[in-house]
C-alpha cells in the first residue's frame, strides 16, 4: 500500500492512515460514507458490489468498521449484499426502510443487534426501531435520535443520495476500481436534488491499480 498524498510513502498500513479524529457534531453522530466505484462512477456489477472490490478494499471496510458505533445501510443493500450480523460488540447495524418488510427470523435480526429506520407511517415491526419522516425517511431527523458517536453509511446509492440531500455526509471514504462498467447500475448518489457540497481531499492511496481516497466535508 503506497500513499501518494500528503507525504507519499511506500509502505503504510490502512489503521494508520483511517484512524482519524471523527469529533461528533452538534445533534448527530458524525457521518462517514464507504463506498466503492468503477471509473465510470458505477457502484455495482449484477446487483452488488463485490464485482468492484478486491482484498484491501475488504480490508479497508472493516477497518473503517471498526471506528464505528453504527453501520447505517438502505433495505435493498441489506438483501444483495446479504449482510450478517456485526462482529464487534455494541456495534448495532441501522437499516433505512421504507416498509419495514423483512425476515426478521434471519440472523441478522435474530441476533438483537439490527434496527430499522422507518418512515412515521410504516406498518408496525417487531424490532427496535426509529421513526422520522411521513412517506419517506427524514434521514437527518432519524441521525438525530440515534445514539452513537460514529455512523459508517454503506449505501447504497438511494440511501447515499438521502445523506447528501440532508448534507449530514462528514467524511467520504471512496475507494476507485480500475475498471469500466457501463450499464445501467446506480452511481454514488440517487435522487438527490441538485446541489454543490464541497470536500476537502485528506488522503490518497494505491495498491494494485485500486485507489483509496478519503475526503472531509468542507463546513
Amino acid at each position: 500500500m503506497r500513499r501518494l498524498f500528503p507525504h507519499p510513502a511506500d509502505d503504510v498500513a490502512l489503521r494508520e492512515c483511517y484512524d482519524q479524529p471523527r469529533p461528533r457534531p452538534a445533534h448527530r453522530p458524525w457521518v462517514a460514507l464507504c463506498m466503492v466505484t468503477g471509473l465510470d462512477g458505477s457502484t455495482v456489477v449484477d446487483r452488488n458490489s463485490r464485482g468492484l472490490s478486491n482484498a484491501t478494499d475488504q480490508q479497508l471496510l472493516l477497518t473503517l468498521r471498526s471506528f464505528a458505533d453504527v453501520i447505517l445501510v438502505g433495505a435493498g443493500t441489506v438483501r444483495a449484499e446479504g449482510y450478517g450480523p456485526p462482529r464487534l460488540p455494541g456495534q448495532r447495524i441501522a437499516i433505512v426502510s421504507r416498509s419495514g418488510e423483512f425476515d426478521f427470523d434471519s440472523p441478522l435480526f435474530a441476533s438483537g443487534k439490527a434496527l430499522l429506520i422507518l418512515p412515521a407511517d410504516a406498518p408496525h415491526v417487531p424490532v427496535p426501531s426509529i421513526r422520522a419522516g411521513v412517506g419517506d425517511v427524514d434521514i437527518a431527523d432519524a441521525l438525530a435520535q440515534l445514539d452513537a458517536q460514529v455512523v459508517q453509511a454503506e449505501g447504497g446509492a438511494a440511501l447515499n443520495g438521502l445523506l447528501a440531500a440532508a448534507d449530514v455526509i462528514d467524511e467520504l471514504n471512496l475507494s476507485l476500481s480500475p475498471q469500466i462498467n457501463g450499464g445501467a447500475g446506480p452511481r454514488l448518489t440517487s435522487g438527490a436534488p441538485a446541489l454543490s457540497h464541497r470536500m476537502q481531499l485528506a488522503h490518497v492511496l494505491e495498491d494494485d491499480g485500486f485507489l483509496f481516497t478519503r475526503y472531509l466535508r468542507a463546513r
